[in-house]
């Protein structure tokens, strides 16, 4: 899961890439809406489900954040970090 938190304007996007690709055909990307916190700015989260054989082997999974122009913030975990289920 990847959350994002205090961004503003509500148009942010999350994006998922593994091994520095984007979006397989075979995954299953859940996002969220923007929600509008008391303090005026937006949350937003995403899920990522991939096959098991796809992530036994990859090395790296990335969640990207972007809005209009402004350099994307990205979080990578390799598969280390990550549990699996």
């Amino acid at each position: 899961m990847c959350l994002a938190n205090k961004g503003f304007p509500s148009g942010w996007t999350l994006s998922w890439k593994v091994d520095g690709s984007s979006s397989g055909s075979s995954w299953e990307e859940t996002r969220s809406p923007g929600v509008l916190d008391k303090d005026g700015r937006y949350s937003w989260s995403s899920t990522l489900k991939i096959p098991a054989d796809q992530w036994t082997n990859a090395a790296s999974v990335t969640c990207e954040a972007t809005q209009g122009s402004q350099s994307p913030v990205r979080e990578t975990l390799t598969r280390n970090q990550c549990p699996q289920s």
